[in-house]
C-alpha cells in the first residue's frame, strides 16, 4: 500500500478523534441512547463509505475482505462490552464519565492493535506456518468460548491492577474527569499527586483490550492478509465500540446466545485458515456465513428466553 494512504487514513482517524472529544464531547454528560445512536449510525455510515472507497481503489475481492473484517471485529467487540458494563458497575462509575473513559480506553487500544497488527503481519509474512497455529487457536478459542463458561471481573486479582496500586498512590475519591489530582497526604500538609478510581478504570479497559485482542487479531488475518485491510476495519470497528456500548448497555442482556454466535464465527474462521492451502473458502462465502450467523444467534436470543440459574443446575 503507498505510504500515503496509511498517513491519510490516521490523520483522518485522528481528525475524527478530535472532532467527537473536543467540540461534541467536551462537557462530561450521561450518553442517551437517542445519541448513541447517532454516533453508530455515522461510524458505520464512515465504514461503509471507506469500503466502497476501498473496492474503487482496490477492487471487489478486496473491499469485501475489508467489510468481512469489519464484520468480525464488531461482532467481537460486542464480548468487550460485557466486560465493560462489568467494569463500570464494580467500580460504580458515573455514568457521565464512563465516555470519557471509553475515548481514552478506545485511543489506546488504537494504538495497542496497530503494533499487534504489525507484528502479525510480519510473523505470517515471514513464517507461513503461523497460520496453522492462529487456525487452531482460533477453533480452540471458540470451544472454550461456547462451553468454557463465563468469567467475573475481579480487579483484585488483575496483577497489573495490583501493581498500579503498588506503586501509585491513589484516592477513593472520583473527581469529576481528573485521571490525576493533587492531594495532601495529611491534613493541611503537603500536596503530592495521586490517581483517582477513574485511572485505574482506564487502566482495566485497556488491559482487558488486550485481551481480547489476542483473540480478534488472528481472527482477522483469517479474512484478509492484507495489512491495510486488517487494520483499517480493525480500527473502524473500534471507533464504533463507544457509541455501541451506549445503544446496547442496557440490552446486552438479552442477547444470551450470542456467545455461541461469536464461538461459531470465531471456529469458522479457525477452520477457514486451516484449509487455507487445501481448499480455500471464498470471501463471499466467509462474508454470508458470518453475518448469517451473528444475525441468527441474535434472532434466537429474541425468540428462545434464558434458562434459569434453578433450571441450568438440573
Amino acid at each position: 500500500m503507498p505510504t500515503s494512504w496509511w498517513i491519510g487514513f490516521n490523520v483522518m482517524v485522528l481528525f475524527l478523534l478530535a472532532l467527537d472529544l473536543g467540540v461534541f464531547n467536551r462537557k462530561a454528560h450521561a450518553v442517551s441512547v437517542k445519541e448513541a445512536l447517532g454516533w453508530s449510525a455515522l461510524w458505520v455510515s464512515l465504514a461503509i463509505g471507506f469500503g466502497l472507497w476501498i473496492g474503487q481503489s482496490m477492487g471487489r475481492q478486496s473491499m469485501l475482505e475489508f467489510y468481512a473484517g469489519y464484520l468480525v471485529e464488531q461482532a467481537l467487540s460486542v464480548d468487550n462490552l460485557f466486560v465493560f458494563i462489568l467494569i463500570f458497575g464494580y467500580f460504580r462509575v458515573p455514568q457521565e464519565l464512563q465516555h470519557r473513559v471509553l475515548f481514552w480506553g478506545i485511543l489506546g487500544a488504537l494504538l495497542m492493535r496497530g503494533a499487534m497488527i504489525g507484528a502479525g503481519a510480519i510473523l505470517l509474512a515471514q513464517f507461513h506456518w503461523i497460520i496453522y497455529l492462529f487456525g487452531a487457536f482460533l477453533v480452540y478459542t471458540g470451544f472454550k468460548m461456547a462451553f468454557g463458561g463465563g468469567s467475573d471481573i475481579e480487579p483484585e486479582q488483575n496483577p497489573v491492577i495490583r501493581m498500579v496500586r503498588r506503586f501509585v498512590p491513589l484516592t477513593t475519591k472520583f473527581h469529576g474527569e481528573q485521571f490525576f489530582v493533587q492531594e495532601a497526604i495529611e491534613p493541611g500538609g503537603a500536596l503530592r499527586r495521586v490517581a483517582t478510581p477513574l485511572f485505574v478504570v482506564l487502566v482495566l479497559v485497556e488491559t482487558t483490550d488486550v485481551v481480547f485482542a489476542v483473540d480478534s487479531i488472528p481472527a482477522i488475518f483469517g479474512v484478509t492478509r492484507n495489512p491495510f485491510l486488517v487494520y483499517t476495519s480493525n480500527v473502524f470497528a473500534i471507533l464504533g465500540l463507544r457509541s455501541l456500548y451506549f445503544v446496547l448497555a442496557n440490552v446486552i442482556g438479552k442477547f444470551h446466545l450470542l456467545k455461541y454466535g461469536l464461538s461459531v464465527v470465531l471456529a469458522f474462521v479457525g477452520v477457514k485458515m486451516l484449509l487455507n492451502d487445501v481448499r480455500p473458502i471464498g470471501i463471499g462465502v466467509s462474508l454470508g456465513v458470518v453475518a448469517g450467523v451473528l444475525v441468527g444467534s441474535v434472532l434466537l436470543s429474541l425468540v428462545i428466553p434464558p434458562r434459569k440459574e434453578s433450571e441450568a443446575a438440573d
